[in-house]
């Protein structure tokens, strides 16, 4: 469940839920190889979501099943670090 806490403007997540990162790098691949070692532990589903007009850029659905907050920041950061990642969203 997905709930905005208007306190602080902040989303409250009911734990275990299924979170889904956009990765976009250059070579799927990698962007594969790099989402079997981060996600290992954890359910997932990965799909290509969508190629640039160029073909330089590939966007993967990571769709996983996350345990809590801190288990989501981290997949999330991991992915973000690696150097065949552009962008995580």
């Amino acid at each position: 469940m997905f709930i905005i806490n208007r306190s602080n403007l902040r989303a409250v997540l009911d734990y275990p839920c299924t979170w889904v990162y956009k990765v976009i790098g250059s070579s799927e691949g990698k962007l594969r190889e790099l989402v079997a070692q981060t996600i290992q532990d954890y359910p997932c589903r990965v799909t290509l979501s969508n190629v640039s007009a160029t073909g330089k850029y590939r966007c993967l659905n990571v769709e996983v099943l996350v345990p809590n907050e801190a288990v989501r920041i981290a997949l999330y950061e991991t992915l973000r670090s690696h150097p065949a990642v552009r962008i995580v969203l």
